[in-house]
């Protein structure tokens, strides 16, 4: 059986969407690859497939030896100009991270993006097109599902919420990037709305804009709750407390949280952002700036019938990102490196064997969209 190895160390960072992705995604593989091939995890044993969901200095170090076993694929979850804003590092150490990350990329034979705006970003980079494959983020309806109303219930009085209240979330790493402050200046405008932040500063100190997220969080208005770091198993609750995702971060890839908070059927409320528009289509409300935003909360907490079409909508979004869609795409991808991998090594063997980084490329014409 053909053998798929799984390489990451998103665990290191606590409360990123990165760790969510790869376990969401491993799941998948293992699910629609079980009889054709074996998923393993973090294995120095050979492999057909390598697949880098991290861009750790080691893995790095292994795609050397790696490439001579069989194809490399990279997990692109972040850019240089999504990283700008992200951690606060001296300049001189961002510009070397940022050129370690384009080579690790440029190292891959294949790389798969979750967002295809990305795939004309990495061009710019010197990372041809044909490259790069775009298959989105999932989220199992096993780990993210609407709960009934005792549940909910439940829920409120277990985090300290209101039954009453209409309650306004975001979930995501405290980071300027975010809209933290956007975030805090709509619930100063909405008194009578209850906001709750999950999640928390998951890189310390270096978070960008630590010190003054820090400083205001030490006067927050009585209406907003900070629940610091949760557990993904807990945040299933999270949402379906919630009446409205709010996320008025300035700059995304794509976010898992707002695929979890479309599984759990509640409306979404996100900063109308040029990188969206291929992915979100119409699924979630969008706003400029602080005053949209509030106009929309509003919108939502006074019209009923307003309320159940953006529900409506975002729930639909679950069902176009579903495990059988989003897995399919998954099964086409690797394949067709398989395929392509097997020409490869009878090529080798007439001793005529093209060079892989060279003329992989030249059929992959197909995105599995």
């Amino acid at each position: 059986m053909k053998r798929i190895n799984m390489l990451s160390k998103a665990d290191m960072v606590k409360g990123q969407g990165v760790l969510s992705a790869h376990d969401e995604q491993v799941e998948l593989a293992r699910e629609v690859m079980k009889d054709r091939a074996l998923i393993r995890e973090n294995s120095r044993e050979a492999s057909e497939i390598t697949h880098y969901h991290s861009i750790n200095p080691e893995f790095y170090l292994s795609a050397f030896w790696r490439r001579r076993q069989g194809a490399l694929v990279g997990y692109v979850h972040f850019l240089p100009e999504t990283v700008e804003n992200s951690i606060s590092l001296p300049r001189v150490a961002k510009n070397i991270f940022y050129k370690y990350m384009i080579s690790f990329y440029k190292r891959m034979d294949y790389l798969v993006t979750v967002n295809p705006v990305f795939i004309d970003k990495l061009a710019d980079y010197g990372i041809p097109s044909e490259k790069v494959t775009y298959i989105p983020n999932v989220v199992s309806e096993k780990n993210f599902y609407p709960l009934g109303k005792e549940e909910k219930r439940k829920a409120r009085e277990k985090y300290g919420i209101r039954p009453e209240a209409f309650t306004i979330l975001c979930a995501g790493q405290l980071q300027r990037r975010k809209g933290v402050f956007d975030f805090l200046d709509v619930a100063e405008k909405m008194p009578e709305c209850q906001f709750v932040w999950a999640g928390g500063f998951s890189f310390g100190k270096i978070s960008e804009g630590y010190e003054e997220i820090k400083a205001r969080m030490e006067n927050l208005p009585e209406n907003v709750k900070f629940l610091g770091l949760v557990d993904r198993e807990e945040m299933n609750q999270i949402y379906n407390m919630a009446d409205v995702m709010f996320l008025p971060s300035y700059e995304e890839l794509f976010p898992m949280t707002i695929l979890e908070a479309m599984n759990c059927g509640i409306p979404i409320l996100v900063r109308d952002l040029d990188i969206y528009q291929p992915i979100l289509f119409d699924y979630v409300l969008r706003g400029q700036d602080q005053e949209m935003f509030i106009r929309t909360l509003e919108k939502l907490k006074e019209n009923r019938q307003f309320y159940e079409k953006s529900a409506e909508l975002a729930f639909t979004g679950h069902k176009f990102y579903s495990r059988e869609h989003v897995g399919n795409m998954w099964e086409s991808f690797y394949e067709k490196i398989f395929q392509e991998e097997q020409a490869r090594k009878r090529e080798k063997n007439r001793g005529d064997a093209p060079n892989r980084r060279v003329v992989l490329w030249e059929n992959k014409k197909q995105q599995y969209i």
